[in-house]
């Protein structure tokens, strides 16, 4: 790992269940990812969340002693809308781990998710970005004027994996107290927890004595399987799960008036690999939206984090001979 100079970038995609932090050369190939647990400040906490950043930072660093950091970006959930003011304490938190400190000798910006999840899939300024992991958010820009919708949370974000988890837990509960209807997502939940007997008391223990969110969030993947193998109420949750994550997507295409326009819309999430779910999104935000450009990155969203990384570096040349 030596690239001219011995000069790097980092980049930070931080979630709500995982931290993916990213080591790249100056023209944006990563040499280096690692992965830590979540960095939502929301969830976890400031302390916490800087302590997962932290670490898989510290995991990528270059041994050469030589090498420089010259450009750091930090991309966590919330931290553009109501943790702004809590910044600061982000930045000052971080850089209380002398080895951080000491390598990260450059430019630190802190940004949004949703702007490293949109920038993974498109290079064009004007579009739209929808989330669709263990929470959920849709935001957009057009020029100065940006609009974001959803993402309040894992008890807000209809659509998402969380979501989705939830509704699975409460139709099996429902099933085996003869509440509501058969069906095979009890074989799938119960194996999923290793549990031979279907005793609602054990799958409660196991859901409720683990990391709660992860674990519920996780059970969305569960869904889709029960979908292939021809589970009726499987389908419906997801193509609820559908209808609901158009819903944000809907609100930032009024509000930035892109429903005439040529736009791209980035999708992102786990929640997206299930078919029944993009089909049903596809479909609805075509209704309102004809010239969208439905975008699946191939790559992981920290490649947007490292692109915003390189461009903050261009940022400081350009001042510097200004």
């Amino acid at each position: 790992m030596s690239p001219e100079n011995n000069n790097y970038v980092i980049g930070v995609d931080g979630g709500g269940t995982k931290t993916i932090v990213g080591l790249s050369d100056l023209n944006g190939r990563i040499l280096k990812t690692e992965k830590s647990g979540s960095s939502n400040p929301r969830n976890i906490g400031v302390k916490r969340a800087v302590e997962n950043v932290v670490k898989g930072i510290k995991s990528i660093l270059p041994k050469n002693k030589k090498a420089k950091i010259l450009s750091t970006f930090i991309g966590l959930p919330a931290v553009e809308e109501e943790l702004r003011p809590k910044i600061q304490e982000i930045q000052k938190e971080l850089l209380t781990e002398k080895r951080i400190s000491k390598a990260i000798r450059g430019k630190v910006v802190f940004g949004s998710d949703q702007l490293i999840a949109f920038k993974s899939g498109t290079d064009k300024k004007e579009g739209i970005v929808l989330i669709a992991g263990t929470g959920c958010v849709a935001h957009g820009w057009d020029g100065k004027r940006e609009y974001k919708a959803s993402g309040w949370g894992w008890l807000a974000d209809e659509g998402s994996a969380f979501w989705i988890g939830q509704k699975i837990l409460q139709a099996v509960l429902k099933s085996l107290d003869g509440r509501g209807p058969k069906t095979s997502l009890k074989s799938f939940i119960f194996h999923r927890f290793r549990l031979k007997a279907q005793n609602p008391n054990l799958l409660n223990q196991k859901v409720y004595s683990q990391n709660f969110i992860e674990v519920v969030a996780s059970l969305s993947s569960i869904c889709n399987l029960a979908d292939k193998k021809g589970d009726k109420l499987a389908k419906d949750i997801l193509i609820e799960a559908g209808k609901e994550l158009t819903l944000p997507i809907k609100a930032v295409v009024k509000k930035l008036n892109f429903s005439k326009e040529k736009f791209p819309l980035v999708l992102v999430g786990g929640v997206l690999k299930s078919n029944t779910v993009l089909k049903t999104l596809k479909k609805e935000i075509k209704k309102v939206a004809p010239g969208v450009e439905f975008i699946i990155p191939k790559k992981e969203p920290v490649v947007g984090a490292v692109k915003l990384a390189i461009e903050e570096l261009k940022i400081l040349k350009y001042a510097a001979f200004s």
